[in-house]
């Protein structure tokens, strides 16, 4: 049997290697780093809506987290224009009204109404190509949860079933048809 034993070096460099930690963790540091791998954003390009029923309005923030810093606020249905997505984020700009300028909201506090009018809906795809799968068809102007975007394509959930609308499918106003 051996006995390992620790020389006052590798007692300092362990020391150390925690302390380091700790400070990162302390000062948010890692916080940054994770978001800062995280937040490489999709880009994209569709108008949405804003859901967030809270009477401040929707928080638009200076970066994908709760922790960033709140730059503004935009009122429930307006209009903003979707430019990136990360992870359950989406980088937004040329708000309707309220906020003005380009930050990041929550997606689940936005939403898209279908077009499909005089149709039987709007088809919903598994990928953002028109030659997937389809998952069935969404009827014609239905409001749909935006879970997040890819170019012009929205990734929508209607009724628990998650999918792709295209972007002649998609309606970015919540109080007017998009005729």
């Amino acid at each position: 049997m051996t006995k390992k034993v620790k020389t006052p070096a590798s007692k300092l460099v362990i020391g150390l290697a925690f302390s380091c930690i700790s400070l990162m963790v302390n000062t948010g540091i890692t916080h940054q780093i994770a978001l800062a791998k995280s937040t490489n954003p999709q880009k994209c390009d569709l108008f949405a809506y804003v859901t967030d029923t809270d009477p401040q309005g929707l928080n638009v923030r200076s970066g994908a987290s709760t922790n960033q810093t709140i730059l503004g606020q935009i009122p429930i249905n307006e209009t903003v224009q979707v430019i990136g997505a990360a992870e359950d984020w989406v980088q937004i700009t040329n708000a309707s009204d309220g906020f003005q300028g380009t930050g990041w909201v929550f997606v689940s506090k936005l939403g898209l109404t279908t077009r499909g009018y005089g149709t039987n809906g709007v088809d919903l795809y598994t990928s953002t190509n028109q030659q997937s799968q389809k998952l069935g068809i969404i009827p014609a102007n239905t409001a749909v949860k935006l879970l997040g975007c890819q170019g012009d394509w929205a990734q929508v959930e209607y009724q628990d079933v998650k999918g792709w609308l295209t972007r002649e499918d998609q309606c970015g106003a919540a109080l007017t048809s998009c005729s």
